[in-house]
């Protein structure tokens, strides 16, 4: 396993990090505790949950499950960077939800309850709260911090000015500021490589991605096929790209190597991508990526990969003058 800073910490995470937003809905608590063990063994040391995640079981569902893994194997609380989220809706209340500082706070209390531990090591804004000041969101994260209830602070879906914003708002404060961002970012949807990735880079956030395989778009036929690759909107997205994931197949058959190993591989050799989140529902489905981190994908093959999936260009560059 390959291990990177994450941003400006000092802290270091594998480059593949475990989502579990399978956990409960889709994938068994059983079969979720042996992945994890897996993952594990494997050297991932990387979780990744968020309080909403649950699906039709409920809010709160796979933190839980996350909660009686660790309470079954302590020994393991201590090797793993544990991150979790907070802005999602938990129930009706109009409270329960965003980043006020109340929520903030009692959010945290609720995660921290659910996954039966004493700290969270990264704690992530899930989504931008528009109406929240950024003053309000680091008093709330700061006095987390000096409880000792978490230990560094990341967002998640954030845009680039937003990411600025923050920065600047927490060097006011002498505090450390963000050092993480999880982005949506694949070969197909590659717009954060026009201010997402360099904001992160100016203020050394390591980016975490988010559906590396455009929801299994990418994996072509490496999956189950009882994945999101069998929704029809994918179903749909794989139709009208039928071209180019034909050329994505044919290249990845050519270095012998599968689409889905090829498409994470590609990311991890994107400047400022620390990890690659994986949400695999099996125990076969991790083992069969384990090995992307040692990949090594020629400068020739980078570069075909791009004239297949072209990027959108830079900022400002690629819609001003």
């Amino acid at each position: 396993m390959e291990y990177r800073k994450l941003g400006k910490s000092a802290l270091k995470v594998s480059t593949l990090c475990l989502g579990t937003m399978n956990f409960g809905p889709r994938t068994s608590e059983e079969e979720s505790f042996a992945i994890m063990n897996d993952a594990m063994e494997a050297g991932i040391n990387f979780f990744d949950t968020a309080n909403q995640y649950g699906g039709k079981l409920g809010v709160g569902t796979t933190e839980t499950i996350v909660g009686k893994w660790l309470t079954q194997n302590p020994q393991h609380r201590d090797k793993i960077v544990l991150a979790t989220k907070v802005h999602q809706p938990m129930s009706d209340d109009v409270n329960d939800r965003g980043l006020s500082a109340r929520h903030i706070r009692m959010a945290c209390d609720a995660s921290l309850k659910r996954l039966n531990v004493d700290h969270i090591d990264l704690y992530q804004m899930h989504h931008i709260d528009r109406t929240a000041p950024a003053d309000e969101i680091w008093q709330a994260m700061d006095q987390l911090i000096s409880q000792g209830k978490i230990t560094y602070v990341g967002s998640s879906n954030f845009p680039g000015w937003k990411i600025a914003q923050m920065n600047e708002k927490a060097q006011v404060r002498h505090s450390l500021g963000l050092v993480s961002e999880q982005s949506l970012y694949n070969l197909v949807e590659r717009r954060a490589e026009l201010e997402v990735i360099p904001a992160c880079k100016e203020y050394g956030l390591g980016v975490i991605t988010w559906s590396p395989l455009s929801g299994g778009l990418l994996a072509l036929n490496d999956d189950d096929g009882t994945g999101r690759r069998q929704s029809k909107s994918i179903k749909s997205a794989a139709q009208s790209r039928s071209d180019q994931l034909s050329r994505y197949g044919d290249l990845c058959k050519s270095i012998g190597e599968t689409p889905t190993a090829v498409a994470l591989a590609w990311l991890l050799n994107q400047g400022g991508v620390t990890s690659n989140i994986i949400g695999p529902g099996s125990r076969a489905q991790l083992a069969s990526v384990l090995h992307v981190p040692t990949m090594q994908i020629s400068q020739e093959t980078l570069a075909t990969i791009d004239e297949i999936f072209p990027p959108i260009g830079t900022a400002p560059e690629a819609y001003a003058w």
